[in-house]
Parts: C-alpha cells; sequence; structure tokens
C-alpha cells in the first residue's frame, strides 16, 4: 500500500465533484501511477485521461509502470506520445505525454474532444510550456466545454505550496502525507582515469552486494543511463536492471 491509497477516495469525490482538483503528495506517494489507474474505472468519468509529465523519460516510466500494473505492454490501455516516439491504439484510455505534446493538441484541438480529464503532474516543475499548458486547459474547461461533456483537471505537486494553488484555481485541496526513511550518506568520489558510467556501475555493484533493498540511481541524462544499464547487465545483473 502506497501512501497515496489513504486519500483515494476522498480525491475521487472530489474530481467528481469539481472542475478542478488540487493533489499535494511527495515523491514517492505513489501518485503518478496510482490515481489515473484509479480514476480509470470511475463510471462518471467519460473520455481519455491525459497525463502531463515535465521529461520524457518520466513518460515512458510512467507508462511503462501503469501497464505493467495491468499486464499489458505500454500501447494497449495506457499509452504514450512524446517528440520521439509514440505507442498507442483505439484501445488507450490513459495517454502519458510531454508538456509540448499536450501545447500541440490543445492548439491543434480546443475543445479537447474526447478527453475527460487532464492531470498535470509534477507541477512544481514550473516552465512556460507547463504553465501556459494549464492556462490553455482552463479556457477549454470553462468557455468551450458544455456542461454535459465536462473536462476535468487535476494538478499534481509534490514540493509547491498547495493551499496557495489550490486558492488560485478555486479548487479542493487532497493532501498526502507521505512516508519518511532514515538517510545515510557515502561519499564515493570518481577514481582518476575512470568514466563516470564505470563508477557509478561499480558503486552499484558494491551497494547490491553488501546492502539489501533496490537501488534509484540518478544521472545527467539518457546516454548515461544506457551505458550504466549496459555495464551492469554485463556483470551479470540483467534481471535486476
Amino acid at each position: 500500500m502506497l501512501p497515496i491509497d489513504q486519500v483515494l477516495d476522498s480525491l475521487l469525490a472530489q474530481t467528481r465533484d469539481h472542475a478542478r482538483t488540487v493533489v499535494q503528495a511527495p515523491p514517492g506517494a505513489g501518485k503518478t501511477t496510482r490515481v489515473p489507474l484509479a480514476l480509470l474505472q470511475q463510471p462518471w468519468l467519460r473520455g481519455k485521461i491525459l497525463l502531463i509529465q515535465p521529461r520524457r523519460l518520466a513518460v515512458y516510466g510512467a507508462a511503462r509502470r501503469m501497464a505493467f500494473t495491468l499486464e499489458e505492454k505500454p500501447g494497449a490501455t495506457v499509452g504514450y506520445r512524446t517528440r520521439y516516439d509514440q505507442k498507442t491504439s483505439s484501445a488507450t484510455r490513459i495517454e502519458v505525454i510531454t508538456e509540448g505534446i499536450f501545447l500541440r493538441q490543445i492548439q491543434s484541438d480546443p475543445e479537447l474532444n474526447g478527453i475527460g480529464l487532464v492531470i498535470f503532474d509534477e507541477f512544481h516543475e514550473r516552465s512556460v510550456n507547463l504553465d501556459l499548458g494549464l492556462a490553455f486547459a482552463l479556457e477549454t474547461q470553462t468557455a468551450l466545454r458544455d456542461e454535459s461533456d465536462p473536462l476535468k483537471l487535476l494538478v499534481m505537486s509534490a514540493t509547491l505550496d498547495g493551499d496557495r494553488l489550490s486558492h488560485w484555481l478555486n479548487a479542493p485541496l487532497i493532501q498526502s502525507e507521505g512516508r519518511c526513511f532514515a538517510v545515510e550518506t557515502r561519499y564515493a568520489p570518481l577514481p582518476p582515469n575512470t568514466y563516470l558510467d564505470q563508477h557509478v556501475a561499480q558503486v552499484c555493484l558494491r551497494a547490491l552486494q553488501n546492502d539489501s533493498g533496490n537501488l534509484l540511481v540518478f544521472l545527467p541524462g539518457l546516454r548515461e543511463l544506457q551505458r550504466v544499464k549496459q555495464r551492469l547487465e554485463e556483470s551479470g545483473l540483467p534481471n535486476q536492471v
């Protein structure tokens, strides 16, 4: 059970009864993958769900995780669209997209026909595209959609001031407390004449050998992630990467 599960019933009720809802939940609470799937089951929600993510890697990760939860592959019930790739079908009901894709979609189709809910995830990572997308969505909601075919908006954030945002949007605020874990800092500087991906892979291997649990690794970009992944797979950990 994830922290967001404790407020899901309230979140679903508020989203049903209000045009706009704000969710404040810390990282790891489960809001990105739990909330869209829970809303998908609601009989009052008609149309597709758009889940907007600020980065392509987040798009891929969210779509794959939700598809895995449904025991499907991306492109079935859950699909995604980015500038460089897309996996959708006629069966897709949740589309995970970047903010740039959303801007192009709402400019070409201001009414957002066939869309029942737009979720702005990680809204604390403010950008011009994200703010503009929300402004367009608010206009669509208030001026272009009929009451018989409403557009719901859900704004989710980890660190943004939820009270201020909910007041600005005139929307109820749902808060998830999350969970705290002890943090231990270990410093492993990059040795001379060693590539970053080589060093990171070695640190990961030591951690897996000496400690129990899983690893979450942050790196500068996709290229670095792929190189570390390749080194770990070559070390004999294909099922753990």
